[in-house]
């Protein structure tokens, strides 16, 4: 996160060498070098693509997107990670009995 932070900052701190968007290789070498950091520490998520192609376009390099690909991909994990623990049983936990586990038990103990 502090690595989308401080590309972020940078582009709107030193506004005049990054004004052309696309056209500017100082702007483009940075957005290529954050890229392959952000993918290379985090790995491929597809929030980095609209922030890339977002970042080539003049005057709006100057929103913050790889700050924000950097959350979502942050938020999104840290959902995955809820949902699974959500979805572990705790120790001593009986699972439920679905209607295929009544059924293979072939109707016996007084069950389907």
């Amino acid at each position: 996160m502090v690595l989308a932070v401080i590309a972020d900052a940078l582009q709107i701190v030193v506004f005049p060498l990054f004004v052309e968007g696309a056209l500017s290789p100082l702007d483009d070498f940075l957005d290529l070098a954050m890229a392959a950091v952000l993918v290379r520490v985090l790995g491929w998520h597809w929030e980095f693509l609209p922030s890339f192609l977002a970042e080539l376009v003049p005057g709006i390099d100057l929103v913050p997107f790889w700050t924000m690909a950097v959350a979502n991909v942050y938020r999104k994990s840290k959902s995955s990670r809820r949902r699974r623990r959500k979805s572990c049983a705790a120790p001593g936990f009986a699972r439920p009995t679905t209607f295929l586990d009544r059924e293979s038990d072939g109707g016996q103990n007084g069950r389907f």
